[in-house]
């Protein structure tokens, strides 16, 4: 069996239920973290539609958490989901906003990794994250 991500008439990704309901766990992990919704509807009769308003300002800040990140076991937890996030948006038509995800001040610093790992330019940060999104893009069927 598998479920369906959709955005209107136009299915997104069809995974297995097992991987669907990681997924959908991880959804609600960072809808909390960032506060805000993702705009990926609840899944019903194995289908679930994906707002595309909502689901692109989700994935832009998503992006400047994953960018603005310095705890390297934080940062691992999270490559995949935000990885697989990237593929949703590519495949919805969501242009990527990456400038929002730069080097922006951060009040209250909080979960500081000691020691620190270098930090990557914007340039690199980006170019490693649009990779490991279009790897895993080879294995979400649609």
């Amino acid at each position: 069996m598998s479920q369906y991500y959709d955005l209107g008439d136009q299915t997104l990704w069809n995974p297995s239920n097992g991987a669907s309901r990681l997924f959908m766990s991880q959804v609600s992990v960072y809808q909390a973290e960032l506060g805000l919704p993702s705009g990926i509807g609840p899944m019903q009769a194995d289908e679930c539609q994906i707002d595309p308003v909502v689901f692109k300002a989700f994935v832009d800040d998503l992006l400047t958490w994953h960018r603005r990140t310095s705890h390297a076991v934080m940062a691992a937890l999270a490559e995949g989901f935000v990885a697989t996030v990237l593929v949703l948006a590519g495949r919805a038509g969501i242009e990527v906003n990456w400038q929002s995800a730069g080097f922006a001040e951060v009040a209250g610093v909080k979960d500081v990794q000691v020691p620190t790992a270098p930090d990557p330019s914007e340039r690199e940060w980006a170019a490693a994250v649009q990779q490991k999104s279009r790897e895993l893009g080879r294995f979400m069927a649609a």
